[in-house]
C-alpha cells in the first residue's frame, strides 16, 4: 500500500532533495504545499497518512499551523522540520501537537526511520484512517467510507482481516497466519470459516466479487492490491 505524505515546506532546495529520495522508496507518495495556508487547503481537500511541516514557513509560524491541525481533527502523525536545535524549540513543537521534531540539516535514513516508526504507530492506533482502493478505512469504527461518503459496516473480523492484510504490504499472507492473526489459537476454527468471511468481505467491498480487484487471492494466501 502506498503512503501519502504532505511535505508542507517552503525551501525549494530541500523539497526537491526529499522529492528525489522518497523516489527510490515506492510505498511513498508526496504532495507539496510551500506555505500554511496552502497545507491547510490540502488537509481540507484529501486525507494523509503523515504531514512533514516546515516552522518557519513564509506564512505563519509552523507551530500554529500544527494547532490548527489539530483543532480541524487531523489526527496523521505530524513531524516538525526545523533549523533551531534547542530543546525550548521541540517543546513548543511538542506541545502544538507534533509526534515529532527533526532538526535541519538531517540525514535521510535517520527521517526515514522515524516516518516508518510512526506510520506503524499511528496504523495500529483507534484514531487511524487507511487508504484501502477507493475506500477511507476506519479500523476502530469499522467502518469503510467510500467516495461518494457512502459507508459500509464491517464485522469485527472482516475489519481485522482488512487491517491485518494492509499492515502486510506485501507478498500474499499464507491463510493459517491470517488464521492465527485473527482468530488467534481457536482450535475450532477451520481456513473454511476464513474463507466464508473473505466470501462476505468481498460482496462488501468489491465491484465484482466474483472478479475481485482488490481482495486477491494468490498462491500461498490473500493480499491488498496496491
Amino acid at each position: 500500500m502506498h503512503h501519502k505524505i504532505l511535505v508542507v515546506e517552503d525551501d525549494t532546495v530541500l523539497g526537491e532533495a526529499l522529492e528525489e529520495q522518497f523516489a527510490l522508496h515506492e510505498e511513498f507518495v508526496l504532495v507539496f504545499a510551500d506555505t500554511a495556508a496552502d497545507g491547510l487547503a490540502r488537509c481540507r481537500e484529501e486525507s494523509f497518512d503523515l504531514i512533514l511541516l516546515d516552522v518557519g514557513l513564509p506564512d505563519q509560524d509552523g507551530r500554529e499551523t500544527c494547532k490548527i491541525m489539530r483543532k480541524q481533527k487531523i489526527v496523521a502523525p505530524i513531524i516538525m522540520l526545523t533549523g533551531a536545535s534547542s530543546e525550548a524549540d521541540a517543546i513548543l513543537g511538542l506541545d502544538a501537537g507534533a509526534n515529532d521534531y527533526v532538526t535541519k540539516p538531517f540525514k535521510f535514513g535517520v527521517l526515514l526511520a522515524r516516518i516508518r516508526a510512526h506510520l506503524r504507530q499511528y496504523e495500529n492506533s483507534d484514531s487511524a484512517v487507511l487508504k484501502i482502493g477507493p475506500y477511507e478505512f476506519k479500523p476502530a469504527l469499522k467502518i469503510l467510507t467510500q467516495n461518494n461518503g457512502e459507508r459500509i459496516r464491517l464485522t469485527e473480523k472482516e475489519s481485522n482481516i482488512l487491517r491485518f492484510l494492509y499492515r502486510a504490504d506485501g507478498p500474499p499472507v499464507s491463510r493459517e497466519n491470517l488464521l492465527h492473526e485473527v482468530w488467534g489459537y481457536n482450535a475450532g476454527v477451520t481456513t473454511h470459516t476464513l474463507e466464508t468471511h473473505i466470501y462476505r468481505l468481498r460482496q462488501k467491498i468489491e465491484i465484482d466479487p466474483s472478479a475481485p480487484q482488490l481482495l486477491l487471492t494468490e498462491e500461498g494466501g490473500y493480499r491488498l492490491a496496491p
